[in-house]
């Protein structure tokens, strides 16, 4: 018997994940608009606990079919989010949108077929360059959740600014700073903005491929839309439209700020990573955790800005 990588990586999950080769995925979609529905992935951080469904899903049915925004984290993920979304209405999924790179966002597309799998430009590059290794990652974490779940790109490109659905229009923006390629998404008909991660609420935002600048230019383009509602990347709706934005926009700022004080203050990762965190961030989610992700993701740039090098001469 041919022992391959991904069974070899999945094994090494197993004391974690022992019991799991059965288990389901809840999958409870929850109506946000009229014709849309969103479930609501974990808050907490990937692990074997969640299945790593810890990303929030939408749910948008049109006269000709049914259109998800994301997929979850796994094969197993993607085939029960089908089965869900289908059992709605009755109507087919048509299009599966993938809002970035992210492995919890885009690894559920293997139950799909790619013909039908939407992305920008820039997040098929990506997928292909970093998608195996970010597989990979989840395998690690997760085992059996991930049994069957190979790498699948987008056959579709996604170069409109938008595309109707017999009669029900959505905008689509191509936008960046969580990621490198950032979808976000406007149902015209009822003005609801699903932000995917460029948007967080009420949970830590994570920063792992973060261009800080370039999520805030993003971020004033959302807050400059019109639009009655947000479904973010994680944590709850926010039925303000508004919140999640200023919310994400406040942490990145935060976060910045901090770390460059602490490097410049001579701190350790590890005291970096303990610095307090703002009352008013008292009720987010993951935000340690996601602190002290970021400083993983920032500081060694920062310490090469703000510390001088010792071996190096003046002048």
């Amino acid at each position: 018997m041919k022992m391959t990588r991904r069974a070899m990586l999945a094994g090494l999950a197993l004391p974690a994940t022992a019991g799991m080769a059965n288990a389901t995925y809840p999958i409870h979609p929850v109506a946000v608009a009229d014709g849309i529905w969103m479930i609501h992935g974990d808050d907490a951080p990937i692990q074997s606990s969640n299945g790593g469904a810890i990303a929030n899903i939408a749910i948008i049915d049109t006269p000709v079919g049914m259109m998800l925004v994301d997929s979850g984290p796994s094969l197993r993920y993607g085939r029960a989010l089908k089965a869900v979304a289908e059992g709605l209405t009755g109507k087919p999924v048509i299009r599966v949108y993938v809002t970035h790179l992210h492995p919890d966002h885009g690894m559920g597309i293997a139950a799909f077929d790619p013909a039908i799998i939407a992305a920008l430009p820039q997040t098929i590059t990506d997928m292909a360059r970093d998608g195996r290794g970010f597989s990979d990652a989840l395998y690690r974490l997760l085992g059996d959740w991930m049994r069957g779940t190979e790498l699948v790109l987008p056959g579709r490109k996604i170069t409109e600014a938008s595309e109707d659905f017999g009669g029900r229009r959505l905008r689509l923006m191509a936008l960046a700073g969580h990621s490198a390629g950032d979808l976000a998404l406007l149902d015209e008909q009822t003005g609801l903005l699903i932000g995917g991660d460029l948007l967080f609420h009420d949970r830590a935002p994570a920063t792992p491929t973060a261009d800080l600048p370039r999520w805030r230019t993003s971020l004033d383009s959302l807050a400059k839309l019109p639009h009655q509602a947000a479904l973010p990347g994680h944590g709850p709706f926010d039925p303000t439209g508004q919140k999640a934005i200023a919310q994400t926009r406040d942490w990145i700022d935060w976060l910045e700020e901090a770390l460059t004080a602490a490097v410049r203050s001579g701190l350790d990762m590890v005291e970096a990573g303990s610095v307090p965190i703002p009352a008013r961030f008292a009720g987010m989610a993951a935000a340690r955790y996601e602190l002290q992700r970021s400083v993983s993701h920032f500081y060694p740039g920062l310490e090469a800005k703000w510390l001088p090098r010792v071996d190096m001469p003046e002048g």
